[in-house]
């Protein structure tokens, strides 16, 4: 038994996106993030559009792959300390629901922008770049890997 720890397993970051309601959650986030877009006078359809997309995908980015460690007291003596979230999730096991679904939660927005921007060039490049900023990292190749020496402390 462990004292003074809320919580029974070693991480809870391994499990906390395959919890119950989570990804109802995240849709409902989403979705009112969108609406408060959309609440702005000045903003037009394929504006706010590409704006939920780009919004959505620095939060995760920054959510998902920029920060380390564990905000939790854990007892596994500073094992995952140097991972970030997405390489914690499921153990590091590849291919898991919770990934699946990360990982195609980005495209389908992407393809909601792209198809309500009218496919307009400025939108598509942005719209893409961001896409592809927020996909390449959840590689399987790209697991533990630091490009340039970003994210390595």
């Amino acid at each position: 038994m462990n004292v003074g720890v809320a919580h029974s397993e070693e991480n809870p970051n391994r499990r906390v996106m395959s919890s119950r309601g989570i990804w109802l959650a995240y849709g409902i986030s989403v979705g009112i993030l969108h609406l408060i877009l959309l609440s702005i006078p000045f903003l037009s359809i394929p504006a706010v559009w590409t704006l939920t997309n780009v919004i959505h995908n620095l939060v995760m980015y920054a959510l998902l792959h920029g920060v380390k460690g564990t905000p939790f007291e854990t007892p596994d003596q500073g094992r995952d300390r140097f991972l970030t979230h997405w390489e914690q999730m499921d153990h590091g096991t590849q291919c898991t629901s919770a990934r699946k679904f990360l990982s195609a939660s980005p495209v389908v927005l992407y393809l909601l922008a792209s198809f309500y921007t009218k496919y307009d060039p400025t939108h598509f490049l942005i719209n893409t770049t961001s896409l592809l900023s927020v996909l390449l990292p959840k590689l399987p190749q790209l697991h533990r890997v630091r490009l340039f020496g970003i994210n390595r402390y």
